[in-house]
């Protein structure tokens, strides 16, 4: 199945990427996550997520940040875990 993806988002002025993107298996969101990890990497400075939008009309937006706040959750954890000072 495939799903339309928006990445809307600010940097020194709003911005916005789209793509077509295979679910194989995976949520809407997760995939959602992995391009807003990309664009991020992309780009030489900082962006912060404003809205995601799945197949035009679907808000995903909240999912995205939590999934976010997770992964980010998970390494402060790491590094709490495995480094020495």
């Amino acid at each position: 199945m495939n799903v339309n993806i928006q990445i809307h988002y600010i940097t020194s002025s709003k911005a916005y990427q789209k793509g077509d993107f295979h679910l194989r298996g995976r949520k809407p969101e997760q995939v959602a996550l992995e391009f807003w990890k990309q664009i991020k990497k992309d780009m030489s400075y900082n962006a912060e997520l404003e809205k995601v939008i799945v197949d035009g009309n679907n808000d995903i937006t909240q999912l995205v940040k939590e999934l976010e706040g997770k992964e980010r959750k998970k390494i402060d954890n790491f590094v709490d875990d495995y480094l020495p000072f």
